[in-house]
């Protein structure tokens, strides 16, 4: 049986994060914990990474056994508190070791003796443009769900007869299940716009994306017209398909927003066409980054002879333009050199002021609630 490896195990987290192409701007604050039965592939037994709007800021994992910077901005922490980074490695070695025992009670529970098993768990806060707070925690197990708090009822849901066990345990406690909703709704939001104001450099800004329209054939004299955006940020953008104005939304083919390794996003949304229609359709790609939406039609591409033409010109061009530049720079020198010689080398300069200081509360404590799973590790099952 081949073992999955990182991609296979967060599959779930990722699409959780990544989130849709449509929406109003948001920003969210998201943790990932997975336990796995045994090292494989270059996961190790034990993971956490934390992301802000999709950005990977922090992380731990059984084999440093630190909780490390993953982002530039969070180092900045450190002014503030030298042992923040010290404090927070040794409280996830203890959940280290909680979430270890946990994934082997839970393999028992399902009476596994054997084989590659994980356990993992989400939660994260979003708050939304229209100042909406919205938090979610669950947990999976072997890629499934396993059980998931109702944060409105205060309750718990089971995906099944093993987790019901569990379920049961943690509703015999409300006060957790109401622990746990203080931090989703304002504990969780208080860290977010913290980091979002350490990062603001990197998390507030508004990146334009560039578009395109391409063309692919297709059968049945068909064809396809796909319309990219790429290299914006944040990731929250909305791509139509519109024929003479009208919002189409059949015959479209829609991709999710996916990042950059330069912490940038991409989208693509295609549609199908008569290509005797070609001509009536426009994508409208519209970003927080824009004051008007672009508006994208297909363009056939320069034919070989006339892109000669087109670099020839260009040529030229660039050659007049750095001929007059020549020329202004002599001209220029020659007036410095006569005022110079006029005021027998004496010039003033002037300074310019410092950058404003970074302003902003520094946190003093990992901002996590406590993991579902007891620290005292339950002998006979998930507490």
């Amino acid at each position: 049986m081949r073992l999955p490896g990182v991609p296979a195990l967060l599959l779930g987290a990722l699409v959780l994060l990544l989130g849709g192409c449509e929406g109003s701007s948001s920003h969210s604050l998201q943790y990932f914990y997975t336990g796995v039965s045994e090292a494989n592939q270059g996961l190790p037994e034990f993971i956490i990474v934390g992301y802000v709007d999709g950005q990977l800021f922090v992380q731990y994992d059984s084999n440093t056994r630190r909780m490390q910077p993953r982002a530039a901005w969070i180092k900045k922490v450190e002014a503030e508190n030298p042992w923040y980074w010290d404090t927070e490695t040794q409280k996830q070695q203890t959940t280290e070791q909680v979430f270890r025992e946990n994934l082997r009670i839970a393999i028992n529970r399902y009476n596994q003796s054997g084989g590659f098993h994980s356990l993992q768990w989400m939660y994260g806060c979003e708050l939304t443009e229209g100042r909406s707070k919205i938090g979610h925690m669950q947990y999976g197990y072997d890629g499934r769900d396993y059980i998931a708090l109702d944060k409105e009822t205060l309750t718990w849901t089971a995906a099944n007869s093993k987790a019901q066990i569990t379920k049961e345990k943690q509703e015999k406690e409300p006060a957790l299940a109401q622990r746990y909703k203080a931090y989703l709704e304002e504990i969780c939001i208080e860290w977010l716009q913290r980091y979002l104001d350490y990062g603001n450099e990197t998390l507030l800004r508004r990146d334009r994306p560039v578009g395109k329209v391409t063309h692919q054939e297709g059968y049945d004299d068909r064809e396809t017209l796909v319309c990219q955006a790429y290299g914006f940020y944040p990731k929250e953008i909305e791509v139509t398909w519109r024929k003479e104005g009208e919002v189409l939304q059949e015959g479209t083919f829609h991709r999710s927003v996916a990042p950059y390794l330069d912490g940038t996003y991409h989208a693509w949304l295609s549609i199908e066409i008569d290509p005797k229609e070609r001509d009536l359709y426009r994508c409208h790609v519209d970003h927080a980054s824009l004051g008007e939406p672009l508006v994208l039609a297909w363009e056939a591409p320069v034919s070989a002879s006339n892109l000669g033409l087109i670099i020839g010109c260009v040529i030229a061009a660039l050659l007049i333009v750095a001929g007059i530049a020549g020329a202004w720079v002599y001209i220029k020198k020659r007036q410095e050199g006569y005022r110079a010689a006029a005021t027998n080398g004496r010039g003033s300069y002037s300074s310019g002021g410092a950058p404003p200081e970074e302003r902003g509360v520094l946190p003093t404590h990992f901002d996590s609630p406590a993991p579902l799973f007891s620290t005292r590790a339950s002998s006979d099952g998930i507490s």
